[in-house]
């Protein structure tokens, strides 16, 4: 069985979520791959898949023939369904959404997309987020839906045994961009060298996927907070050495701090969690399913930079409450978003919808 999955660019989560599903589904038969519409970066984390970047209609209609696919799964891009009717798709199409940003920003687009799911979608695909679920309920009653974890495998990417790190590191991953809220960040970090002067802050980012103006301002606040000495910039790092960085941070006795206004179903708690590393998020909604507060991470609440400072250091102090998270984070991680349950909820998604 053959299954292509298309979003815009291989960046950020969806690569991630691309590159573990390939995996997840080998097994079941079903042989995944992948088109983006271009390419922003040399770097590319795929293996074991066919990967195309192509943006002319005689390129994808070339892509769809060679691979003759029992289901396309098409990533944000609604208005993408038409187009891969008009270039002579007949087989099953689903439309995936991960995540919008705000959610008045879901809720425009998914109502823009009305009359695209209606005439060319066999099915919607979603990873529990609530807002996203509530919109579908209501603008799709009548189109399959099918809300299920994404996928995450514990034991490929995995805590590395390292030597310490001198002083605690606090982690954010992301775009410089305003959903992502890198200014809260600074300010977190800011208070938190406050408390601990010692405090390292490492921000990882793509900087393809800022524009001029986001990046000064990020360079003017940082200036302003006095960062400098502080705080390091860690720009395209190959994913397989993030569960070095991962691991680094958890032992060093830091954290990963997520400051998400709202998300679908991010991966980086998921891949901090698998590498013994503690997660401080904003309640960005598809964060839900991952973390549950001092079970395993801790919330604080959005756009309080205090509550956020507070919870941060009960996390590094309090050694006790610090183990039993980062213990059963991973505990949970493996129960809910293993590549086996992923595999049977897509295997059952195909099946429903007659393939």
């Amino acid at each position: 069985m053959n299954v292509l999955f298309v979003f815009y660019v291989p960046s950020g989560g969806v690569e991630t979520l691309n590159r573990q599903r390939a995996a997840a589904l080998r097994s079941a038969g079903i042989q995944s791959d992948f088109l983006y519409y271009s390419k922003k970066r040399g770097l590319l984390n795929h293996e074991e898949s066919n990967v195309y970047i192509a943006d002319q209609d005689a390129d994808i209609q070339r892509i769809l023939k060679k691979g003759r696919y029992d289901a396309i799964i098409i990533t944000s891009d609604y208005r993408g369904m038409e187009r891969f009717r008009k270039l002579g798709y007949n087989g099953k199409i689903l439309l995936e959404i991960q995540g919008y940003g705000p959610q008045a920003t879901a809720r425009a687009e998914m109502k823009n997309a009305i009359p695209y799911v209606n005439q060319f979608c066999d099915g919607l695909l979603y990873p529990k987020t609530p807002h996203i679920g509530a919109i579908f309920n209501e603008f799709f009653p009548g189109t399959p839906t099918f809300g299920f974890n994404n996928c995450f495998d514990a034991d490929a990417f995995a805590y590395k045994a390292l030597p310490k790190h001198p002083s605690p590191i606090i982690a954010w991953i992301g775009r410089l961009e305003d959903n992502k809220n890198w200014r809260e960040f600074l300010h977190i970090g800011h208070e938190m060298i406050k408390r601990k002067p010692g405090v390292q802050l490492y921000m990882f980012e793509d900087p393809s996927l800022s524009t001029p103006k986001e990046r000064q301002d990020f360079n003017t606040l940082k200036s302003i907070l006095k960062l400098d000495d502080h705080l390091h910039l860690l720009q395209n790092v190959p994913h397989s050495q993030m569960p070095h960085y991962f691991s680094k941070i958890g032992d060093s006795g830091g954290f990963l701090c997520c400051t998400s206004k709202v998300e679908g179903a991010p991966y980086s708690p998921l891949e901090a969690m698998s590498c013994r590393c503690p997660v401080l998020t904003s309640d960005s909604d598809g964060i839900r399913s991952a973390v549950l507060h001092n079970q395993t991470g801790k919330y604080y609440s959005i756009g309080n930079v205090q509550t956020a400072v507070q919870q941060g250091v009960q996390l590094m102090d309090d050694g006790q409450l610090r183990s039993y998270i980062i213990e059963n984070a991973l505990l949970h991680l493996k129960s809910q978003f293993g590549h086996e349950a992923y595999r049977i909820h897509f295997y059952g998604m195909l099946k429903t919808l007659g393939i």
